[in-house]
């Protein structure tokens, strides 16, 4: 075998497993009240965090990361949670422990959690629960969004 031939199957084996690791997945959903459709796409290379993509029926389309907590993960590692949100929580249901202090940690462990935002600086925060923690998004789960205007979203992502 030329060394030329060894690097090209190294080069593909490389490709192929780099693609093995990386998930992809929709979800379906809709806004309370209205039942406006919203989808979801989603893309993770590990079981822990994904880049996310919503685009509401209208049109407008927020993106970020999505980040699955653990008992362990620290505050500061999520800090882009709370960007955008400027001290404005309307907690409540869902929302109850949504802030920058280690009962947020306790409260979504075993949880994905996300912001979201839009090219105008517009937010979305998004909370769901998923039927395999282990597979991450890939095991599918629910939960439900928020826009800063108070809409909610309800998500339901099958497992890929």
């Amino acid at each position: 075998m030329s060394f030329r031939t060894w690097q090209t199957g190294v080069t593909v084996l490389v490709g192929l497993l780099g693609a093995a690791c990386t998930t992809m997945g929709t979800g379906v959903s809709e806004t309370r009240g209205d039942r406006q459709s919203v989808s979801f796409d989603w893309e993770s290379k590990n079981a822990v965090t994904a880049e996310i993509t919503a685009t509401l029926a209208d049109g407008k389309r927020y993106t970020g990361s999505l980040f699955q907590i653990a008992s362990d993960t620290r505050v500061e590692e999520v800090a882009p949670l709370w960007d955008g949100w400027h001290g404005w929580w309307a907690r409540g249901g869902a929302w109850d422990y949504w802030d920058a202090d280690p009962d947020f940690i306790t409260h979504y462990t075993g949880r994905v959690v996300a912001n979201l935002s839009d090219m105008q600086g517009d937010h979305m925060r998004c909370n769901f629960r998923l039927v395999h923690s282990a597979k991450g998004m890939a095991g599918g789960g629910t939960g439900e969004c928020q826009l800063f205007d108070g809409q909610t979203i309800d998500a339901n992502f099958p497992a890929a």
